[in-house]
């Protein structure tokens, strides 16, 4: 009776090692799961901010368009180039949104810090503006070509008259600056450094075309 039960537990315990070993080697062969991207923000605030504002315009309205982004920059990738021409993407680094979702509030509060307009509103909106700005994102990028890297971005502008469709005045903004690290954080560091000088230059862009 004795041996029979011991022959019993070590067929169970026999049985039990060799379901863990199977289920194991099962585990094993599963694909491993994909790691969340390191997800980033994009403010043009700080520089922005330093526009300077004057008295507020009694009847001016702004309509700011959602701004247009030229492809390859369009998506929340965050790109870098290597040699001329060839966009690449980092694989585990991305902008929380798209650069033109993340802009455009910016230039909404920057434009309307400068005192040039009574309101500027940012699109959707059943608002009727005296002015309309329309934006194209050219470029959002990290160049290694270069030591330090860096990061450019352009920006394009028109600043149209809503009743004539006519464009009162257009620049384009270039803005380059210094990554402080080799690596993607110093990129999104350098493109906030970016934007908040375009955003700067933009504001009082929009607020000297219309006085």
């Amino acid at each position: 009776m004795m041996r029979r039960s011991g022959h019993a537990a070590r067929t169970a315990l026999i049985a039990a090692l060799l379901s863990a070993l199977l289920g194991a080697c099962a585990r094993s062969l599963l694909p491993e799961p994909a790691a969340s991207p390191t997800l980033f923000a994009l403010s043009g605030e700080s520089e922005a901010s330093a526009a300077t504002a004057g008295p507020v315009a009694p009847t001016r309205t702004l309509i700011v368009d959602l701004p247009r982004a030229t492809p390859g920059f369009e998506s929340s990738q965050i790109a870098y180039v290597r040699r001329p021409y060839e966009i690449e993407y980092f694989a585990h680094n991305q902008w929380v949104d798209t650069p033109s979702n993340m802009l455009a509030p910016q230039m909404v509060r920057a434009i309307g810090g400068t005192g040039a307009f009574h309101a500027v509103l940012g699109t959707p909106t059943s608002a009727v503006g005296q002015f309309r700005l329309e934006t194209e994102i050219v470029r959002l990028q990290q160049d290694f070509s270069t030591t330090p890297s860096h990061v450019r971005l352009t920006l394009r502008a028109a600043l149209i008259d809503t009743a004539t469709r006519k464009v009162v005045a257009s620049r384009e903004f270039d803005a380059r600056v210094d990554a402080p690290t080799e690596d993607p954080y110093g990129g999104v560091i350098a493109a906030q450094r970016a934007a908040s000088q375009v955003m700067a230059e933009l504001a009082l862009f929009c607020a000297a075309s219309v006085r």
